[in-house]
């Protein structure tokens, strides 16, 4: 099978800085520079986006998604999701959520039909899981790009802000909620996300409401 990574937002690169997708896990279509699209992943891509719904292995058989039981989000993703698949007649698709709020997917993917593929997928997938945890924890350990995230240390507001931004609360609430300031909201939202080494209000909320700080007294 040809094998397709992909992690968003950043492509894996290799130690010189070239994506792995060019040099190594090329795509049937020499094309499609996929890594260098944005909108590649979710938007476009139906195994990205199924991604975000199931954290378990689960292929594709040309039709539709499934995995080994069951699966009411699969199912539901089938019925209404409208994605192209870039030439994929067979796949397994293992999701890999790993530390810091990033969604890594691996596929395993080919051009052509694999008659057998619910048989692959049967004997394969569970030996998948601990690959791809491994491969892609050690690569954002060691890629010569990339740092280390620090272990910080939020003050209460910068948890405060965060915990209600994540409930739904506007800056206006949560200054009225707390007591402070709308200014003083923000800037203690970009605060918080500066620590974390994250961009924008979004992924700051995210990355903030992880467990780990969740649990810590905010009051």
């Amino acid at each position: 099978m040809y094998r397709c990574i992909s992690l968003h937002p950043a492509p894996i690169l290799d130690h010189v800085g070239k994506p792995y997708a060019k040099t190594l896990f090329k795509w049937f279509d020499p094309k499609l520079h996929y890594w260098n699209d944005r909108t590649f992943a979710p938007p476009r891509s139906g195994f990205i986006q199924a991604s975000r719904i199931c954290a378990e292995p689960f292929l594709f058989d040309g039709t539709k998604l499934k995995s080994w039981r069951p699966n009411q989000a699969l199912d539901a993703f089938n019925a209404n999701a409208d994605y192209d698949a870039f030439g994929v007649a067979s796949a397994i698709i293992r999701p890999c959520y790993i530390p810091f709020g990033v969604i890594g997917t691996l596929v395993w993917a080919t051009n052509e039909t694999v008659a057998d593929i619910d048989a692959v997928f049967s004997t394969h997938a569970g030996e998948m899981h601990p690959l791809s945890l491994h491969f892609l924890s050690r690569y954002r350990e060691n890629a010569a790009h990339a740092k280390l995230p620090e272990i910080v240390e939020l003050t209460r507001r910068e948890i405060q802000c965060p915990k209600w931004a994540a409930l739904g609360k506007t800056d206006s609430e949560i200054a009225e909620i707390v007591g402070i300031s709308v200014p003083t909201v923000r800037f203690h939202l970009t605060n918080s996300g500066h620590k974390m080494g994250v961009v924008g209000r979004a992924h700051a909320v995210r990355v903030a409401t992880n467990p780990g700080y969740v649990g810590r007294s905010a009051v």
